[in-house]
């Protein structure tokens, strides 16, 4: 690994973890109906808080107020209500193509980021004073996830790497890829997989997992290597919302760093009709023993 310094290493922690993270999801100009979710009560002691199942069993969410879930909705809640959004959710079908997101950096009960009490130590204290400027890196470098289903492979798109050249994380000029009828390139890829979710294991995530970057067709030793196991051991997981919209956690070396959003209009779009009267899906991974309330509810209705 030729990083010279703790700082860059740092710094790439946290350019890293914008890998779960491209452009803004955009939405109309007028201001969508917020849902209506309700949330387990909790406080800021871990013997709080209810048990996963039990917030699912208690505090189903309907597939229409699914529908009306949006990023900018999702950036004003603290991380335990993420989560237990999260919780309710299934993993859905395998995503396949191109898909925008946005970065949710993990907040406190307060409402201030909380990435050093989630990620800890010196590193966890580097990210927190860096937080402020995560998302606007995210923004100007990563364009998108591109999963490609049939393969079981993802890719992320970047359009400039000025930034990562400046502070060092670039060495030479990358080969870009065809995609969409443009070149671009798209470098950090990862494996796909249904698996264990780090936060509920009572039923199954998409895993996206760049542990074994180095063995996919296409790997590029600088920058790819950040991403593996001889870098910061990147780890995703994602469970879907609604159809083409998914809510994903990053982990770094298996500590927890933020949330993100993916999403692709044209799917969310096609979809979301069908999904509000029948609340079913496609589900390519394991969707747990728990029957989701809200999805039989839904389907019962005329």
């Amino acid at each position: 690994m030729r990083l010279p310094t703790i700082f860059r290493l740092l710094t790439g922690r946290i350019t890293l973890a914008a890998l779960a993270v491209p452009a803004l999801f955009l939405t109309g100009c007028s201001k969508p109906e917020p849902p209506n979710i309700a949330f387990a009560p909790y406080d800021q002691t871990y013997s709080s808080k209810l048990d996963l199942a039990q917030v699912d069993y208690k505090y189903p969410i309907a597939p229409a107020e699914l529908a009306k879930i949006t990023p900018d909705y999702l950036a004003t809640l603290d991380q335990e209500q993420l989560d237990q959004i999260y919780a309710r959710l299934t993993a859905g079908p395998i995503p396949d193509g191109a898909f925008d997101g946005r970065i949710l950096l993990p907040r406190g009960s307060s409402g201030k980021f909380r990435l050093s009490e989630i990620v800890g130590g010196f590193a966890g204290t580097a990210l927190h004073l860096k937080g402020l400027v995560v998302e606007n890196i995210g923004e100007a470098l990563w364009r998108g996830k591109v999963f490609f289903r049939d393969e079981r492979v993802l890719r992320n798109r970047i359009d400039d790497l000025s930034v990562l050249k400046k502070i060092g994380l670039v060495e030479g000029e990358p080969k870009k890829m065809s995609y969409g009828g443009k070149e671009t390139w798209l470098l950090f890829p990862a494996k796909l997989y249904c698996g264990q979710s780090l936060l509920d294991s009572r039923r199954e995530s998409v895993i996206i997992d760049y542990f074994f970057t180095d063995e996919i067709p296409g790997y590029q030793e600088s920058p790819d290597f950040l991403a593996g196991r001889r870098g910061l051991r990147v780890r995703d997981e994602i469970r879907m919302i609604r159809p083409g919209f998914y809510l994903g956690r990053a982990y770094l070396d298996r500590g927890f760093a933020l949330n993100f959003t993916l999403y692709d209009k044209a799917t969310d779009e096609k979809a979301q009709e069908d999904f509000v009267k029948t609340g079913k899906v496609q589900e390519d991974c394991w969707p747990g023993t728990q029957v989701r309330t809200a999805a039989v509810v839904a389907a019962a209705k005329p």
